[in-house]
């Protein structure tokens, strides 16, 4: 396959995990959410997985469907958004608060190591 073609696929497929994880924020899934919201941030929990959520929908629309010019920078957005929740994965492994399916410190800790594979992906999917 075509370097360009496997980039291509592994952008639109990071948008669309992205509008899907965004959509889920806002409906089905905001409870497991607020489990991961720190408990330093200043806003309510809810709160936060609301505008996570909104910011995720966007996020991902513009990775899948963003043209050539501007893709790398919304790539670099998209890596660092990766690295400003990270905390909220930490503070789920800390806390032990079990959501997800991650009732365990084992899966907690096993999601701790994803992170920095979306950071990659966002990364190296939108580089030219």
């Amino acid at each position: 396959m075509k370097e360009e073609t496997l980039k291509t696929t592994a952008r639109i497929a990071l948008g669309s995990a992205l509008i899907f994880a965004g959509i889920s924020h806002l409906t089905f899934a905001r409870k497991d959410f607020r489990a991961q919201v720190p408990d330093w941030v200043p806003l309510k929990k809810d709160d936060t997985v609301v505008y996570s959520g909104i910011v995720e929908v966007v996020l991902g629309s513009a990775i899948a469907l963003m043209p050539k010019k501007q893709r790398e920078t919304v790539g670099t957005i998209a890596a660092l958004f990766f690295t400003a929740v990270f905390p909220g994965n930490i503070a789920q492994f800390t806390r032990r608060r079990s959501a997800f399916g991650l009732n365990t410190d084992e899966k907690r800790f096993a999601r701790l190591l994803f992170q920095p594979v979306l950071v990659w992906w966002a990364w190296r999917s939108t580089r030219k």
